[in-house]
């Protein structure tokens, strides 16, 4: 199945296949999964998944025709932040706005004849959205601490689930598990390509002129890490240069985040996710676009 299709209904902002009802189940079995998922230093695995969503192509021009992230990186970071961390952690209130938030910023988002066609609405778009997040996030966990036992990473991946399914990804859509995920994956990874449009806003994003000092002059690291975590071919598709020497670079700063980061006490690593649920708490979560 491709995920480079588009709906062709209307978009509607309170459209969603499975608003959250409930709170998030409380099991200890889920509290260490969203132990997991609670690392701050997760958000390392942005750029890759953005990336990643850039190469689909009807994404990729759906963002380079409405989005202005490349100009306003914060507010995406932000805007996506604050959807992941209510619908992973917050109660069923939150959830809920943060999904209505969501689907307000995509209704002008969908083509004008052009090609690709796209619409932020389709249900296959979305869902590639999804993996991307969940499976940036876990291939960087996995590359600091190691594999997580199959318990806990099956509760991780119905967490992340839901990052979908409170939109429009019906939950049959969603891959029954972690093998099928997989499948999915690897098939989705072979259908990723970029143009000159996409190509644009991946290198505006990581070389933005217009974010705040400290942002710029952390891009050459995260352009280090962004690169090095992306599928060789994918790294190839945006024409980032990649040798041996970066390898070694790209592994040593691997290393000594893997020394000292896990060391760093919970309320250190966990800082920015209690940090965006005190925001959301104290006011509606900001549009993610």
């Amino acid at each position: 199945m491709s995920t480079q299709r588009s709906s062709k209904r209307t978009p509607n902002a309170s459209t969603s296949s499975t608003a959250p009802t409930s709170a998030p189940r409380t099991s200890a079995r889920n509290h260490k999964a969203q132990a997991v998922a609670g690392e701050g230093i997760l958000i390392a695995a942005g750029g890759r998944a953005i990336l990643l969503q850039l190469a689909n192509p009807a994404i990729g021009h759906g963002v380079a025709d409405h989005s202005h992230f490349g100009l306003r990186p914060l507010d995406r970071l932000n805007g996506t932040l604050s959807y992941v961390y209510a619908i992973v952690f917050g109660d069923a209130a939150l959830a809920a706005t943060a999904a209505r938030r969501v689907n307000h910023a995509h209704v002008p988002v969908h083509s004008n004849g052009t090609s690709p066609a796209y619409n932020a609405f389709t249900p296959e778009l979305q869902l590639w959205v999804a993996a991307t997040l969940y499976e940036s996030a876990t291939h960087l966990h996995g590359l600091l601490y190691g594999p997580l036992d199959d318990d806990t990473a099956d509760d991780i991946y119905r967490e992340y689930s839901r990052l979908g399914t409170s939109l429009q990804v019906p939950p049959q859509l969603w891959p029954e598990d972690r093998a099928a995920f997989r499948r999915y994956w690897n098939e989705q990874l072979a259908l990723l390509t970029t143009d000159a449009a996409t190509r644009a806003v991946a290198h505006e994003l990581l070389h933005s002129r217009t974010a705040p000092f400290w942002y710029r002059a952390a891009l050459p690291l995260a352009r280090l890490v962004t690169a090095g975590l992306l599928p060789p071919h994918v790294r190839e598709l945006f024409d980032f240069p990649w040798s041996a020497r970066r390898q070694r670079r790209f592994d040593r700063v691997l290393g000594g985040i893997r020394l000292i980061y896990p060391r760093l006490p919970r309320v250190l690593r966990h800082w920015p996710k209690n940090h965006y649920l005190r925001r959301l708490h104290a006011s509606p979560p900001a549009p993610v676009g």
